[in-house]
């Protein structure tokens, strides 16, 4: 009887570890297929060391896109090679070096000054550029959130493609008041094909300047609305966030819009937008 107790224990016992070890290739396997689909997703996207530069909205700080550039860089879609403060009076803290290998880098540049005038932004985003062409960089991409996109539409406007300074090769705005605060009654298809009918001194300037903006520069607006029934991200009205659209398009240049909606569409929430994300991934890189 005892041998015959030990034996079922010991076919108990193989049963169980032979359990055990199903379990652990089954999670062996999840974790190989997790990794493949990694790699997809990273294999998806063209790699270049043409640098990107993100620029913060008003009073912005390190966090503004400091969450995008680390969930892209988790994704393997982009590195974070350079963090470039300037000072209040045009001088740059540089922290952090390029490569200069084919990992998408990214530059976060921030503004000590962040609520500084755009006119002086305008001149940090040149003192930048020409930096960088110091260095070695003939291109990069620029990312503008609200007075960043303000700012470097205004640079555009005011230097097109100077010499002794990086040329921009791809141009992203996030909920970036080009019309300023402007409100106005007229439908966003109508802001799209006319442009704004009430036309704020920022957006009459850059009418003015649109001659400087290389035509062959592809440009995406991105905008945000709190929910179907408004036309706002709570910060910009919608038709100031795409209202260079027409002037950008009768330029020549190439030029596509996304609007989003819903809490995460919330002005200073579009650059934790998982979707926006994506969206300037694959408008950068794919």
């Amino acid at each position: 009887m005892k041998k015959v107790f030990l034996s079922i224990f010991a076919m108990m016992t193989v049963f169980l570890l032979a359990g055990c070890g199903n379990n652990q290739t089954k999670d062996s396997g999840k974790t190989s297929v997790s990794a493949v689909a990694k790699k997809k997703i990273k294999d998806a996207y063209s790699k270049s060391d043409v640098p990107t530069i993100f620029i913060h909205g008003y009073g912005g700080t390190i966090n503004s896109f400091g969450g995008m550039l680390q969930r892209l860089t988790n994704e393997g879609k982009t590195k974070k090679e350079m963090l470039i403060t300037v000072q209040s009076d045009g001088t740059l803290k540089v922290d952090g070096q390029l490569s200069k290998t084919k990992d998408n880098p990214s530059i976060q540049v921030l503004f000590t000054a962040n609520k500084d005038t755009e006119w002086n932004q305008t001149e940090w985003i040149y003192g930048v550029l020409k930096y960088l062409k110091q260095q070695g960089v003939d291109q990069v991409n620029l990312v503008g959130h609200s007075m960043g996109g303000v700012s470097s539409l205004r640079y555009l406007t005011t230097y097109g493609q100077p010499t002794d300074a990086s040329t921009i090769k791809k141009f992203i705005s996030v909920g970036t008041p080009f019309n300023d605060f402007t409100e106005s009654s007229e439908s966003i298809d109508d802001v799209l094909n006319n442009g704004p009918d009430v036309q704020a001194s920022r957006y009459m300037d850059y009418n003015n300047g649109i001659k400087n903006v290389p035509n062959k520069l592809p440009i995406l607006l991105l905008a945000g609305k709190l929910n179907a029934d408004t036309a706002t991200d709570g910060t910009v009205p919608l038709n100031s966030a795409l209202a260079t659209y027409s002037l950008l398009k009768a330029h020549g240049n190439p030029i596509s819009y996304q609007i989003f909606t819903g809490p995460n569409a919330q002005h200073s929430q579009l650059h934790e937008n998982l979707e926006v994300d994506k969206v300037v991934a694959n408008f950068l890189w794919k």
